[in-house]
């Protein structure tokens, strides 16, 4: 095995140590994905793979879905993972292939999510020769541990099940996301005694116990307590909500934490509500949080505040240097803070002040026009339960704010990387994870075309993405920018289809709406529908009407009255 990071799996026996199975490297790779509860691949085959894609074919227990472009099957990966939980696999050639899909694996590392690449190589003989062989990269290996939390090359077939173990441990572990397995074109066809192997079980762990008792102190004598939560605490939702109502604080959450606390609770705040208290809060519990809103978009920290940040990556303690730090997996660590706390004196209900902070909010944000409006619409249709992939646009980034989330996992994003065009193709990943659920994708028309082509993908598989599409004949953003800083705009200038008849070509039902009161029409018409369907929504620009002053809000710093005797 060549691997600058070798597995740390040891092998083991079967009971009849003497019948070990003789595989091929793909046969084997493809025992590893049944044997780790893969139902599901996204891949494109090419030469180099198709040992594995006809492994993958006499797998009656894994669907294989195949995508147009390789980027594609990372997002869908990335989206079956995300709203799951469990790690999304997909497939494409060397080189090429796996640079098209790094956009998804890029994407997967910063929003933490466990996805899984089974990927080839050139033939060993030419590996590091430069001689030019198909679809060679001057060092893959290399290349892809630069954006991916683990990455091997398998140049023993019977090392294969021993790679995959170890990708799916490292995808799941700690904190989550993107693995990679190459096996060489001439591997996968070699056949090998492939011994099964074991991981020891990874043990969740909690924060020192002193730390945590530093900790609830702080926060048992807050006078204005915040929490604030991200993809980290999805797990601990129980937890963060329990110690919501024993501190009586809002819960906050840009993006990854939407739903954690919904939006109906009274805790539930979005980002713009918590900005509204953020200049009187004291204390700050930050769950699997990277913080983005404290270090990044609000603005004048409150004076004295103290911070408790809870982490399984000890890393983010030294990044953001918290007044407490603690580092373990976050639901334990929250049962941690509650036994600590639960001999403080119980808290009145704040129940009725927090709620006139979210009220205010929902006044503020109700004046955003067109956006507030087609997101209410949108939300008015989409039942409870069902799934939201934002996307890089004006309408994506006023969802993080005004569309009401109820549970984790439901608010699909592309965290801080901000890759335009992840949200339809990430859309269909969540679709093929939940084929009863209803998921919409909001878009713009630029980031539409970076990957309509998926649009038979959808049509072929009967993945029933309704996406919405609204259309300003621009990259919005970067225009409304160069317009406000240079007066004009300048590349972003674009000529799109006719969306609604392009749809209609793929076998897509395509529908038109102008106003948020066609919007729900449309909406309710493709729930029933069924199908893959794309509503076009003309979106004229406006400078006026932008969401970013509450992404990135003003300072409302004030200076608190003294408190009295």
């Amino acid at each position: 095995m060549s691997t600058t990071s070798a597995p740390s799996v040891p092998a083991s026996t079967y009971a009849d140590a003497a019948q070990p199975p003789v595989l091929t490297a793909g046969q084997a790779a493809v025992a590893g994905l049944r044997e780790r509860g893969v139902d599901t691949v996204f891949g494109i085959p090419g030469v180099q793979t198709y040992e594995l894609f006809e492994s993958l074919r006499r797998e009656p227990g894994i669907e294989v879905i195949g995508a147009r472009h390789e980027q594609a099957c990372a997002y869908m990966a990335l989206g079956y993972a995300q709203s799951t939980g469990r790690p999304g696999v997909f497939s494409v050639v060397p080189g090429p292939g796996v640079l098209n899909a790094s956009a998804g694996m890029l994407t997967s590392l910063a929003t933490s999510t466990p996805t899984v690449c089974v990927t080839s190589e050139i033939p060993t003989d030419y590996m590091g020769r430069g001689m030019g062989h198909l679809h060679e990269m001057p060092d893959q290996q290399a290349t892809v541990s630069s954006f991916t939390k683990w990455a091997t090359t398998v140049t023993d077939p019977a090392e294969v099940p021993g790679a995959v173990a170890e990708a799916f441990a490292q995808a799941t572990g700690g904190r989550p996301g993107p693995s990679v397995v190459a096996i060489p074109w001439d591997v996968l066809t070699r056949k090998a005694s492939m011994p099964p192997v074991e991981l020891e079980p990874t043990r969740a762990h909690g924060a020192d116990d002193d730390a945590v008792a530093r900790a609830a102190q702080a926060l048992a004598g807050a006078r204005n307590p915040m929490i604030m939560v991200g993809s980290g605490a999805r797990h601990a939702r129980e937890g963060v909500l329990a110690l919501a109502e024993t501190l009586q604080a809002p819960v906050v959450s840009l993006r990854g934490g939407r739903g954690i606390v919904p939006d109906d609770h009274p805790l539930g705040f979005s980002s713009a509500a918590g900005f509204e208290r953020w200049a009187d809060t004291d204390v700050l519990l930050a769950v699997g949080t990277r913080q983005e809103l404290v270090w990044f978009r609000w603005p004048d920290t409150p004076e004295g505040l103290v911070t408790v940040n809870v982490d399984i990556d000890p890393a983010q303690q030294e990044r953001l240097e918290p007044t407490v730090g603690l580092t373990g997996d976050s639901r334990l660590v929250v049962d941690q803070l509650l036994a600590a706390l639960q001999d403080a004196p119980q808290r009145p209900s704040r129940h009725e002040e927090l709620a006139g902070i979210k009220e205010k909010a929902r006044r503020e944000i109700a004046e955003l026009k067109p956006h507030a409006d087609y997101l209410a619409a949108i939300r008015e249709v989409l039942p409870r339960d069902g799934y939201f992939v934002e996307e890089v646009s004006q309408i994506g980034f006023a969802s993080y704010f005004a569309l009401d989330v109820y549970d984790p996992r439901h608010f699909i994003t592309c965290g801080y990387q901000g890759n335009l065009g992840y949200g339809f193709p990430t859309a269909l990943g969540v679709q093929a994870a939940h084929r009863d659920s209803v998921v919409v994708s909001v878009t713009g028309d630029g980031g539409f075309m970076y990957g309509v082509q998926e649009l038979a993908t959808a049509v072929q598989y009967g993945l029933n993405v309704i996406t919405v599409v609204f259309d300003n004949g621009a990259f919005g953003n970067v225009q409304a920018d160069q317009v406000r800083i240079y007066g004009h705009g300048s590349g972003t200038e674009l000529r799109n289809p006719d969306f609604v008849a392009m749809a209609e070509s793929f076998g897509a039902l395509g529908l038109r709406a102008t106003t948020p009161e066609e919007l729900r029409s449309a909406m309710a018409e493709a729930v029933a529908a069924k199908r893959p369907t794309v509503i076009t929504v003309p979106m004229p620009l406006s400078l006026e009407q932008s969401p970013w002053c509450f992404i990135m809000p003003a300072s409302r710093a004030r200076t608190a009255e003294p408190e009295r005797d």
